[in-house]
């Protein structure tokens, strides 16, 4: 039985791979100019490097889309376009890096990794809820976050230790949370993940020291930008507040499928659309019944089952349960990130290749029904839909595969939070 189990789940997962390969050469092959966000960096880094102020699109050669991010990243960005090598070859360089995502991400706490988890990592990162489809199509930046976002997980979580050996351990952590927070710091309402890290099985102080560390990387390139760069920093608050003419605005209600606008759409059906606290309510209500408050739920439900006699605070409580099984912590710890990215107001569709590195590390531990039902609903699913040309721009299609891939994980991880502990 076990057998045919393992060739029923082995079959789905080829099918599953020649989806989203499938998906990715069809788009290879089509005569369309892709690329607009690289041409759209480059372009300001040009500018920046030509004496120009890159927030204004007049200053930006072959664009009418702005610059979004701090002025601190003209010079990160100055060695990758120069000699507009990534402009004229990112459809070569983006699988690379995205295939170095799968590679780089970490397991739950484990020393070894099998070449099945890799081969699983990398193909989620490459099709689920076909994110990399929507970076290599836009050319965004959003796979150079993705690579130090791999970095900085794999650093923040390495294999449990105790003694003294964790206390070597704790360096790497701190270089694991300042990166994860620099890497918050380019698209700023993904700020909450860092919240995350209170669920790793350490000592309270050390878990508010790699929040406090990651919250001052986070705020320190807005710092860098206001003081090293203070005409840039008033341009760059000019354009994100759209008080430049006549040009792109970045802003909130921007077409994207997350939560916020499948509220407003809500709000659209009921006459509502222009009013922004019913939108904001409905969104709220939304991220916290569908998401946050399930995830809560089964966090709290661990501590409920520690022995009475225990006592202590609800967070002493769920430090020890934190402590006592570090491998369900991380785990928790991943799922949590997954959970506050999900439920940021501005999702856009090449931000789910960032979502596809979280879903990559908790897919590979899954029971064989769990793994089944997640790569369905996240790979299989939306490749196949792009594969038959179904507009997944204009809908919320990717949302609710994103909102069923968490739920398959919470449910795995309610039926059996202590699993990895026995693995």
């Amino acid at each position: 039985m076990a057998s045919r189990r393992n060739i029923w789940l082995a079959c789905l997962i080829a099918l599953t791979g020649l989806l989203v390969f499938g998906n990715l050469a069809s788009d290879a092959v089509l005569d369309v100019r892709y690329g607009w966000d690289t041409r759209v960096n480059c372009a300001a880094v040009d500018a920046y490097a030509g004496g120009l102020d890159p927030y204004f699109v007049k200053n930006l050669k072959g664009t009418e889309l702005s610059y979004p991010y701090l002025p601190v990243t003209l010079e990160a960005f100055r060695p990758f376009c120069a000699g507009g090598k990534l402009v004229a070859h990112y459809k070569a360089i983006f699988p690379v890096l995205a295939v170095l995502c799968g590679l780089l991400l970490p397991g739950l706490g484990r020393t070894r990794t099998s070449a099945r988890d890799v081969a699983l990592r990398v193909l989620c990162a490459l099709g689920a809820f076909v994110g990399f489809e929507w970076v290599q199509a836009s050319g965004n930046f959003a796979i150079l976050s993705g690579v130090l976002t791999a970095i900085a997980l794999r650093l923040l979580l390495a294999p449990p230790a105790s003694g003294p050996s964790e206390d070597r351990s704790f360096p790497s952590r701190l270089a694991g949370a300042t990166l994860l927070g620099l890497v918050m710091s380019f698209k700023l309402v993904f700020f909450p993940v860092l919240a995350a890290l209170y669920f790793l099985p350490l000592p309270r102080g050390r878990k508010l020291t790699l929040i406090a560390v990651a919250a001052f990387s986070f705020a320190l390139p807005i710092l860098m930008s206001r003081l090293a760069y203070p005409d840039l920093f008033a341009s760059w608050q000019l354009a994100m507040a759209g008080k430049i003419p006549d040009q792109h605005l970045v802003e909130l209600f921007e077409s994207n499928p997350s939560l916020l606008l499948l509220a407003r759409d809500l709000m659209g059906h009921v006459g509502l659309i222009d009013s922004k606290p019913a939108i904001f309510a409905t969104y709220a209500f939304a991220a916290t019944a569908l998401v946050l408050v399930p995830f809560a739920l089964s966090v709290l439900r661990l501590i409920g089952s520690r022995p009475a006699h225990e006592g202590g605070s609800l967070l002493a409580r769920l430090d020890r349960w934190l402590m006592d099984h570090p491998r369900a912590a991380m785990r928790i710890t991943v799922l949590a990130m997954f959970a506050l990215y999900l439920s940021s107001p501005r999702l856009k569709e090449y931000a789910f290749f960032e979502l596809a590195l979280y879903a990559a590390i908790l897919l590979v531990d899954l029971p064989a029904t769990a793994l089944a039902a997640a790569l369905t609903v996240g790979l299989l699913m939306p490749s196949l839909l792009s594969v038959v040309g179904t507009s997944l721009g204009d809908s919320f299609i990717l949302l609710f595969s994103a909102l069923m891939f968490f739920w398959v994980l919470l449910l795995d991880f309610r039926a059996e939070p202590k699993r990895l502990e026995r693995g």
